[in-house]
């Protein structure tokens, strides 16, 4: 930082706390103020959106992956008795399409995503950063207006022994406005244009979310209905009048009769 720029930082220092105290007058522009705290709320909320998208498609390969190793599991389990039972049929299948599903999330999800969803919240929020340089510098602006109109204020009420100093302060004070007011302006502006853009910015990525996941959703029902073929349509009646709990149930009690389940 140059000299003359660690001076300004020092004199906006100065002002920010005087204000605090109440010896210098604080701008209040409440339409910036509005702006900006809609602004703000946006920015949160694109965040946000990034960071569970991201999670989103984590979450999807962590299924997927679980999917898989609970399918490989499954097949080994039922396979190491008997490849011919239905059961064994059925494990089978299941990991078959399981493994199908699991490639298909890179070929039709993982990239499709990233482009038409992840990327599109990247590039939004690239902006922020130079949004927040503009408000930032607005602000440093402000602190500048308020000192010169302070200044040349007192200078007003207690006239200085030099006649020049006056105008000198007037001069800045009328610069400092003219900087402030052309920044602030501007943003007062712009940010509601940007605003009123982020509904067609995001259209084209939430469309795309929701056809994404609708044909993931539709193969996965497509190719895990191709196993219920190896159960008995009669299974399905049983577990919804409660009759498969009353087997498993069954089964466990045998398994604790064993001499080996049994308590010491």
């Amino acid at each position: 930082m140059s000299w003359s720029g660690f001076k300004k930082s020092m004199n906006r220092a100065g002002t920010t706390l005087l204000q605090k105290t109440g010896q210098i007058e604080r701008t209040v522009d409440q339409d910036f103020t509005t702006e900006e705290s809609k602004y703000k709320t946006f920015e949160k909320e694109c965040a946000a959106l990034q960071k569970d998208g991201k999670a989103y498609l984590d979450a999807m390969r962590a299924m997927s992956s679980a999917q898989l190793r609970l399918a490989e599991t499954i097949d080994t389990f039922y396979g190491a008795s008997d490849r011919s039972s239905d059961g064994a049929m059925a494990a089978h299948a299941y990991k078959r399409s399981v493994e199908e599903l699991d490639s298909g999330i890179s070929r039709e999800l993982d990239a499709p995503y990233r482009t038409a969803i992840l990327d599109p919240l990247g590039k939004m929020n690239a902006y922020f950063p130079i949004i927040n340089e503009h408000i930032s510098k607005r602000n440093k602006k402000l602190l500048d207006y308020d000192a010169a109109r302070s200044k040349v204020r007192k200078m007003t009420e207690k006239p200085s022994e030099d006649p020049g100093r006056l105008p000198k302060a007037q001069q800045e004070h009328d610069e400092a406005k003219e900087i402030f007011e052309l920044l602030n302006d501007q943003l007062v502006r712009e940010i509601p244009v940007l605003l009123e853009q982020r509904v067609p910015y995001f259209d084209p990525s939430f469309e795309a979310m929701i056809r994404m996941q609708c044909k993931f959703a539709e193969e996965g029902y497509e190719k895990l209905s191709g196993v219920q073929r190896y159960f008995d349509d009669k299974v399905r009646d049983d577990y919804a009048a409660g009759q498969l709990d009353a087997q498993v149930e069954g089964v466990l009690q045998e398994m604790r009769e064993l001499s080996i389940c049994s308590a010491a």
